[in-house]
Order: structure tokens, then sequence, then C-alpha cells
């Protein structure tokens, strides 16, 4: 039987997708690019965004009328909110938690047999059996570039965040298995590598005296990169403002493996504002991290999350996101509008932003970004940088690659064969969010 899945959402779900893949594979199905001729459909779903939810409607109604013509099995996992999930349970032929994806072939064998198989009509909170999950050899979609899941779940219930209702509470995967898979990885050729989590700089306090703390956890990598002896960059995200410290960004300092950029969500820039966040760290606080950055990793790139328009904001209290950005002069910025996810604590409150003034302030915050990504990126003009060349840009005879902060450079070459490798790039032109130059020189460590 051939298969087509479709996935939502974050990194996380995009790791959790290549473990699908993997016992789908394993189990004998075929994958199609084409969903029209699957027997099988599948989707990893985001509950964080409605958008993102209300593209799995879309999809299931238009799957569910294919079945008076075909015979079709579907089915939905990923990062699913309570409330979405029981509504699914009518819609999906199979459900399931992904901690119970090594199950997924029994299930589909079941089908048809029984009813439509549903292994659990909740969450499970405590994320038991997840190490099942991790164990599970994932099927890389990339052949340079991969992602780790070092944790699940989250603790720290921000008022409009859905993750703790869908992933559960936070659970350390083995600091061993991370470790065995980065060298795996690293051995094969493999030149970015991303750590993922929800709140990935409080891994291993689940499991105090039994594990290593994050920044050990970066340690032991760039140790394992030294020994190595070759040319790689590890990221991490996300990571949350209330758990990080100087060690975490001291350790990355003295690893050259370890890749200068720093993801570090904010939300708000207004301490009212983070408070009714639940987000359980104020702007002084930020604000000595990001200092801290600047000390000890003058070099590195910083990005943030912002949501605008959240219940309660006032103009004042929007003014201060923005002159944050403008403070901290972040070389890119998630920005987005909020919107209330059913299940979490800010979905009982009014969302009183109009639609309107919520766009207005994401365009707001939008052009403070591109003014200092102006500033930073013609800074660039004349020098030469380090960047992973990641395939075909959009504009024609280009190349498109990332320096190891993150920033989007693209160069003209004719030879596609550069893709997964690292490449010097003088830089000759820039533009608010990206940069144009002429290739130097392509080189390796082996």
């Amino acid at each position: 039987m051939k298969y087509h899945l479709i996935t939502l959402g974050c990194q996380m779900n995009l790791s959790d997708s290549e473990r699908v893949i993997s016992v789908l594979d394993k189990a004998g199905y075929t994958w199609t690019d084409n969903e029209e001729e699957a027997g099988m459909i599948g989707i990893l779903a985001c509950s964080v965004r409605q958008k993102a939810i209300d593209k799995v409607y879309s999809r299931i109604y238009k799957w569910n009328k294919w079945k008076n013509h075909k015979n079709l099995i579907t089915f939905i996992s990923g990062c699913i909110l309570p409330d979405d999930h029981e509504k699914f349970l009518k819609l999906f032929d199979i459900t399931f938690q992904m901690k119970d994806l090594p199950k997924l072939p029994e299930m589909i064998s079941r089908y048809g047999v029984t009813t439509p198989v549903h292994l659990k009509a909740g969450i499970d909170p405590h994320n038991e059996n997840i190490e099942e999950f991790w164990n599970v050899k994932p099927s890389y979609q990339s052949d340079f570039e991969a992602f780790i899941p070092i944790q699940n779940g989250c603790d720290k219930f921000c008022s409009f965040c859905a993750v703790p209702f869908t992933r559960g509470r936070e659970v350390s995967r083995p600091s061993k298995d991370i470790l065995a898979e980065v060298a795996l990885l690293v051995s094969q050729g493999y030149k970015s590598i991303t750590l993922l989590g929800q709140n990935v700089n409080s891994y291993g306090l689940d499991k105090k005296g039994e594990e290593i703390t994050f920044s050990e956890l970066l340690r032991e990598v760039g140790e394992l990169g030294n020994r190595m002896n070759k040319e790689f960059w590890v990221y991490f995200t996300s990571p949350h403002p209330r758990d990080m410290t100087d060690e975490v960004i001291e350790v990355i300092s003295q690893y050259p493996v370890l890749a200068k950029q720093i993801h570090l969500p904010m939300q708000s820039g207004d301490d009212k504002v983070l408070i009714r966040m639940n987000r359980k760290h104020n702007m002084e606080k930020y604000r000595q991290i990001v200092h801290s950055i600047r000390r000890i990793l003058p070099e590195a790139t910083l990005f943030t999350d912002i949501i605008v328009g959240f219940t309660g904001e006032t103009k004042e209290q929007f003014e201060n996101s923005r002159k944050a950005m403008e403070e901290f002069q972040f070389n890119m910025a998630y920005t987005a509008m909020y919107s209330p996810r059913p299940g979490a604590t800010s979905h009982r409150w009014e969302d009183d932003v109009p639609l309107e003034e919520k766009k207005r302030r994401l365009h707001e915050l939008t052009e403070e970004l591109r003014k200092h990504n102006r500033i930073y990126n013609h800074n660039l003009l004349g020098k030469t940088v380090r960047v992973l060349v990641r395939g075909e840009d959009r504009k024609e005879g280009f190349l498109s690659a990332l320096t190891e902060g993150k920033l989007i450079v693209r160069f003209p070459a004719e030879n596609e064969d550069l893709t997964g490798k690292f490449a010097d790039v003088k830089i000759t032109s820039a533009s608010d969010f990206s940069l144009e130059g002429e290739l130097v020189k392509v080189e390796e460590l082996v």
C-alpha cells in the first residue's frame, strides 16, 4: 500500500515525521508524493495556531469524500489539544499519540476488522512510554541537516500556549542516546544538527541526580566535536528565559561546533503582559540574558518570538514591545498575532484587541526588525562569511545558503553538487532580510 504524510507546525513535528516514515517504511508501506494515489494518508497536526487546525479540517473533509469511490485509511497524530482530539476521533480512521507510534502498524492491520482505531480518547500528561518512540530510528529527510529531540512536553504553562496540553509534562531523553545520535550523524557527514525541545534549557531537571544538565549536555556535544575533528554546527531550540544561564552561553563560546546563534523567545516587551502570559520572567531578566550574550558571544546572532495583540494588550504595552525590539536589535523575530486556543488559560479571556489593530502592530514590529536588519547586513558588505549551502535559490542561477548565525545568503553557482557543503562567500550586496555574494572557495574538514 502507498502512503502519504503531511506535516504541519514546528521543527518538532518535522522530527516526529521522520520517525513516522521510518515505522511505515519498515512495515512495508511505500511513500508517494501524490496523495491522490495513496491508499493511506496521515497528517501530523498542530493545535498551537488555529490556522493549522483549519488546514486539518479542510484536508480530512476532502479525504473522506474520496472514500465514496476508493479505499482509503486516514490517520492523525502530532501536537493536538484535547478538544481538537475529541473532534478528530469522529473524522479520522486512526488517531494516536506520538509516543504510541511503534504500535501504528498494528493499528493499521486491525483497521477494517474492528471499528476505527483509537488507543486513548485523551492526551497522556505523563508521557509514559515516550522512550519507545525515541528508540525508533528516524528516516532523515536530508543528508546534511538533522533534528534530534532531547525532551518532550513542557511544565511552564504559559497562559496562551497549548503545548502542555498537547505533549504533556517535560520528559528528558537519555543523554547517552542523544550523544550517540549526534555521533552517528556526524560520522555520516551531517553538517547541521538541531537539538529540539519545548524547553531545551530545562533539560535534565525532571531527572535530577540521574541526568546531566543542559549546559553539561552541550559541553559533551562540544567535546565530541573536538574528538571527531569534523566541521558541523549544532543548534538548539527553544530555550526559556527563566532557565537560561550564563553557563550555557559560556559553554557555547568554548566549542567551535556549537553554533553562535541564540533563539530566545521574548513574547512581549511589557512586564504586565508577561505576567498575564505566565511567562515567569520579566524584562529585566531578559535584558540580563541579552547582555550576557553580547558580552560572552559578541559574534552571535539573536532570534526571538513575539506575540502581538495578546488579551488586554494596550497600545502603551505594545509600544514597550517595539522599544524592546529597538533595544535588542534582533536579527530575526518570528512575530504572530494572538489567537486563543481551547484548553489554554487565556482562551477563557476576551480576545479584545481588534484584528485590524493586531495587523497594524504586526506590521510595525516587522518594520522595526527590517530597520535593524538593514544596518546589520550592510555591515557585512565586503566580508567573507562561512555558509552551509542548502540548495537552489528562487533566483535562477543562484544557490541559497545559511551562515552559522542562520542569515540567508545567495550566490551565483552552476554546480548544484555544492548542496550540503560548507563554502566561503564574499558579501557583495545586502538587503533587509538576505545577503548576496560571490563564491570564494569550498572547503571541508575531514
